[in-house]
């Protein structure tokens, strides 16, 4: 039975990428740096591969956005290789790209992180709108979780699992902070619903840890346009908040690019308590070490439409033919 709600779930699901090219441009959040992110239609079964390119145009380094990638995990996600980091803050992006369904892409980047935007993902889903979709002959793959892994630190737990209807994210959090508290969301993640529910949600940080993270390297080009920022009491933006729970949904935002990191699309469901980049990384990595956990599965085929015969009227179907593969 769970394997029939599965194929009914992929069924005729393509593999996807960009219709037409589309470029970004703006600061990192981190290093204050400005950058261009040029992202262009991919070849099938190529995946989102990153690509350092210099002032000139030309490649200088190029990686697969998968979980070999991840260099570190402090306050963002940064891929690279075995020379260092090609860039950081890839989540939001990722998302993006996991959220809509867009399989395959080549990411072009000419700076050392990518660009913060608004701190949501809602401007990379304007530009993949903007360059729009096509679909491709070959049938997606996806990675099924058939058990639980589980990675626990501290307070903090993550775990995936088994999930027959797609992927699912759980995430809940816990601040001690009258603003924030105890917060928890469970979506299913599609294309619709991280449009509407989690694209916008922005990053946050707290305006007590401003002078922490400077002299440590980070946040240096935080601002209210692109950090919701909270004091003691209040939200310091303008706006104020676009969720009343705008905190945990950012979470999920994360998770999501997080664990686009597996290369392919999860059939899964995720839960996540008090985690972070980090944790979503170790569990990530968890599943990936345990072969016994997961496996590789294809979209099958829409079945053929077989052509109506002179004497088979409209509304009327022919006699069920059952085999052994039929119940």
């Amino acid at each position: 039975m769970k394997t029939r709600r599965r194929n009914e779930l992929m069924k005729g699901s393509k593999q996807t990428t960009l219709r037409d090219q589309v470029a970004v441009t703006g600061v990192g959040v981190h290093s204050g740096k400005p950058a261009t992110l040029t992202l262009s239609p991919g070849d099938d079964d190529t995946g989102i591969v990153f690509q350092r390119v210099s002032a000139d145009g030309s490649i200088e380094r190029e990686i697969r956005a998968d979980v070999r990638a991840v260099t570190a995990t402090e306050f963002a996600t940064v891929l690279g290789d075995a020379k260092g980091p090609i860039c950081s803050t890839a989540e939001h992006l990722l998302a993006a790209l996991r959220g809509l369904n867009v399989d395959n892409v080549v990411v072009e980047i000419d700076g050392p992180e990518v660009p913060i935007m608004d701190g949501s993902a809602a401007a990379f889903v304007d530009a993949l709108d903007q360059a729009g979709l096509t679909t491709r002959a070959l049938p997606r793959r996806f990675i099924e979780v058939i058990k639980p892994v589980r990675v626990a630190k501290g307070e903090a737990f993550g775990e995936l699992r088994p999930y027959e209807h797609g992927f699912r994210v759980e995430a809940e959090i816990a601040f001690d902070h009258p603003l924030i508290g105890r917060q928890a969301l469970a979506l299913d993640i599609e294309p619709d619903t991280f449009r509407n529910e989690i694209a916008r949600a922005r990053t946050f940080g707290f305006m007590k840890d401003v002078a922490k993270l400077w002299s440590a390297g980070y946040a240096l080009g935080a601002s209210f346009e692109n950090t919701l920022v909270v004091s003691e009491d209040r939200v310091l933006n303008p706006e104020g908040l676009r969720f009343a729970d705008e905190f945990v949904r950012h979470k999920v935002l994360d998770a999501v690019g997080d664990l686009a990191l597996a290369g392919l699309p999860l059939l899964a469901a995720y839960k996540t308590v008090r985690g972070g980049h980090k944790l979503n990384h170790m569990v990530l990595c968890a599943l990936m070490a345990d072969t016994s956990a997961w496996r590789v599965v294809e979209a099958p085929a829409e079945p053929a439409r077989r052509p109506r015969g002179k004497g088979q009227a409209a509304g009327v179907l022919p006699a069920a033919a059952f085999g052994p593969d039929v119940s």
